[in-house]
């Protein structure tokens, strides 16, 4: 089907030049980087247009993975030279919309070019050498060898272990159409400072979106549907929701440090606790405020959402393989009534 997110990066190699920014990004964890795009060369573009889909949707060029790779060492020397000079010139994405669950609503996915999404690769790579050094155990969503799956088992095996408690779905709304790009850039800028890269990475959230005809420049949001779009927003939802739920909530929570556990999964997440008193301290915590206007308090009216309930009784509507009625049974996820 058109407009699949099968443009990740999250099953990508490490090779031997990435492996050396693994090592000097976890040797200086509060370290700034500044040269990093020296690591940018032929080889790792070619390893980026090898991980790319050729059968993928095209871009607003037309242009298919066959026919790119047609005069495919002149495209990608040309490629190299253009984001290293700074000419690179980011094309806009072509949006169309595919069903989202069953009902009526839609979610609207950016499709890229196809050099495009070779480049987004290649910086995603790049990047992500950094950055998985530092995210979290509790993330999940698109990072290499973790899965959804993942996150619910452990979830679901931390659950056993406190015998009962509540489990909180938290899905931000329109989280990719909506990430602020001041903030983003900040984050960023606390850990890699590097020119072309941060360059590469302001032209594609400006590089504007093209849908039925009309082309607009949003001015929050990363496409989803993008290479990049993925590990830019984990490295966001690092620093709003990951650090302030492990580091945070147990600071401000004082004596009472409530047992819990995050799970991440880009943009719905997972969160556990064993009583709801511990929910109502965490809710007088408040959600960080990173300029999302997602992540934040919920109203003090209604803290908990109707999907709140006791884990017991809880059915996960998107993960039909795993049935917390399964509890009382010790059985284990997949096993027992599914929902």
């Amino acid at each position: 089907m058109e407009g699949t997110m099968g443009e990740t990066s999250g099953s990508e190699t490490i090779s031997p030049k990435l492996q050396r920014v693994a090592e000097l990004a976890k040797a200086m964890p509060h370290g700034t980087l500044t040269t990093l795009a020296h690591h940018m060369d032929l080889d790792l573009l070619l390893e980026a247009y090898r991980l790319t889909r050729k059968d993928g949707a095209v871009g607003v060029d037309g242009q298919t993975g066959r026919e790119y790779a047609e005069t495919l060492d002149e495209n990608l020397r040309g490629l190299l030279e253009r984001a290293k000079a700074g000419t690179y010139h980011a094309p806009p994405v072509r949006r169309v919309r595919i069903p989202k669950g069953t009902g009526a609503k839609t979610r609207p996915i950016g499709i890229p070019t196809f050099e495009d999404k070779v480049l987004q690769r290649a910086v995603a790579m790049l990047l992500g050498a950094v950055y998985e050094q530092e995210f979290r155990a509790c993330s999940y969503g698109f990072r290499p060898r973790r899965s959804a799956h993942q996150a619910l088992q452990v979830l679901w095996e931390a659950v056993m272990r406190g015998q009962g408690g509540w489990v909180l779905e938290l899905d931000i709304e329109d989280f990719f159409g909506s990430l602020d790009h001041q903030r983003l850039r900040g984050i960023r800028r606390r850990r890699v400072r590097d020119g072309v890269v941060l360059r590469l990475i302001g032209k594609w959230l400006r590089a504007g979106v093209r849908e039925a005809g009309t082309l607009t420049y949003p001015e929050a949001g990363t496409p989803q549907g993008g290479v990049i779009s993925p590990l830019l927003a984990n490295v966001y939802l690092h620093e709003a929701l990951d650090e302030w739920f492990e580091d945070v909530v147990p600071r401000d929570c004082g004596a009472r440090r409530p047992s819990c556990a995050l799970r991440t999964m880009l943009s719905s997440s997972l969160l556990g606790r064993k009583t709801r008193g511990e929910w109502r301290r965490c809710c007088r915590s408040g959600w960080r405020d990173t300029g999302s206007r997602s992540i934040r308090r919920k109203p003090a009216s209604s803290p908990f959402s109707s999907r709140d309930r006791p884990v017991a009784a809880w059915e996960h509507e998107r993960a039909p393989s795993i049935s917390w009625a399964s509890r009382t049974t010790g059985a284990t996820p997949g096993e027992g009534t599914r929902s």
